[in-house]
């Protein structure tokens, strides 16, 4: 109903009422009849004060004490009203305007022992207050936001309500306070294992994925931000008047290319979604921390492709990518991670982090492990959810020689994550 045709409405009935009281006493006369509309009167005055008195020029602000917290976080937020005329009101009832984006609770990884069942952890935002503040030109109220879900969520508006005692008169208004609020994906421990094995043409090779410097050293060059302390030859530094860090063998052949499945498909699980992104955030920092140089490629409806080099803002904008990044429909990944790949010529050890596998993917990762030769999936879906291609992909992809890690609702609820292809 529009603001304008309910103040008419509510207008009307009070003049009705007003009339009526009126006519009673002219024509009954008597002190009774006059006293009925007498005590009345107050009554209708403060009605048509109420009627006309504008709500909509309130000041409302909303204060949140954090605007960038981790997922499963709790926040404190309050939401100030302020007016200038104090005029009586017995009760407001105060409502925030929630997005959709947080209609999703998370628990952290307890949320995954429902991974089979994604829609529990599903529930409708409300926080609805009532205030009794009579003549007071200001009130706080105060409410907590827990178990946040992942994304950049913008709260549009306050809702407030309010009327007299009576419930003749009841006015709505919705402030546009707009306050934005970042949630970033959690870090999880991950425990890589040591071996990965790989097959081809019946002969087995096997190479290492500890990712840890070795202690032998090939060269030196400049310092770059994110070397070690340790790693700074002190004499080629003296004699060259810069810093320079020694370079080691291994450094050259673990470089990392983490790959993330950003696209929707039919009947997707967001909820094993939401741990692919977990999954590639903590692999980023899992391997940083193994003084190994990393890179992040998100193929979706747009392909971001952080390059592998030691850039102290890179892992800031992979966990901003990674913060906002949704699936959406778009052509086949398969096509796109061929593509992709094709313009890659450095030769690294891929990881693709994804929920789903087809016969298509399988047939561009096949290329893909025959060429790279280093090659890891971590596939994560709910045991529940794992049709019978996805079995016979992943056999046939194992058969090949990829190392493939599936982690189900079993492994995610555990600390740490064990990564283990086999």
């Amino acid at each position: 109903m529009k603001p304008a045709f309910r103040l008419v409405r509510n207008g009307l009935f009070i003049l009705f009422l007003f009339v009526i009281l009126f006519a009673y006493a002219m024509f009954q006369g008597g002190f009774t009849s006059w006293f009925l509309f007498y005590s009345f009167l107050p009554i209708f005055l403060y009605l048509v004060g109420l009627l006309f008195y504008p709500i909509s020029r309130w000041n409302v602000e909303r204060n949140m004490f954090k605007h960038v917290v981790a997922t499963g976080d709790r926040i404190t937020a309050s939401i100030q009203i302020k007016r200038k005329i104090p005029f009586p009101i017995y009760y407001v009832i105060v409502e925030e305007v929630f997005p959709e984006s947080l209609n999703r609770m998370d628990i952290r990884h307890a949320k995954y022992q429902y991974m089979d069942q994604p829609n529990k952890l599903y529930q409708n935002r409300q926080m609805k207050k009532i205030i009794f503040p009579w003549f007071k030109r200001e009130f706080i109220i105060t409410y907590d936001l827990d178990q946040l879900p992942r994304g950049v969520h913008v709260l549009p508006a306050v809702r407030v309500k309010t009327g007299d005692i009576f419930g003749l008169i009841k006015k709505e208004y919705v402030y546009p306070v707009t306050n934005e609020l970042i949630v970033y994906p959690v870090t999880r421990n991950i425990h890589l294992v040591e071996k990965i094995n790989s097959y081809e043409q019946g002969s087995i090779s096997s190479f290492s994925l500890n990712l840890k410097n070795t202690n032998v050293a090939t060269g030196v060059r400049e310092y770059t931000p994110g070397d070690k302390f340790s790693w700074i030859d002190w004499k080629q530094t003296a004699r060259k008047n810069d810093v320079m860090t020694k370079e080691f063998e291994q450094e050259k052949s673990t470089d990392t290319l983490i790959i993330l499945d950003n696209c929707y498909y039919h009947g997707m699980n967001l909820l094993a979604y939401e741990a692919t992104i977990e999954a590639s955030m903590s692999l980023m920092e899992t391997i940083r921390r193994q003084a190994s140089q990393v890179g992040f490629l998100s193929i979706g409806e747009d392909t971001v492709f952080f390059p592998v080099k030691n850039d102290p803002a890179k892992m800031e904008g992979i966990r901003k990518h990674l913060t906002q990044v949704q699936p959406r429909l778009n052509y086949p990944f398969a096509r796109k991670l061929k593509e992709e790949m094709q313009k890659i010529t450095n030769s690294y050890f891929v990881i693709l982090v994804t929920t789903h596998l087809d016969h298509m993917v399988r047939d561009t990762l096949q290329h893909m492990g025959l060429r790279e030769k280093k090659l890891m999936i971590l596939y994560i879906q709910s045991e529940g959810r794992i049709s019978m291609e996805e079995h016979r992909v992943i056999q046939e992809l194992r058969n090949e020689g990829v190392g493939i890690s599936l982690l189900t609702e079993k492994d995610l609820v555990m600390d740490p994550i064990e990564v283990n292809a086999l």
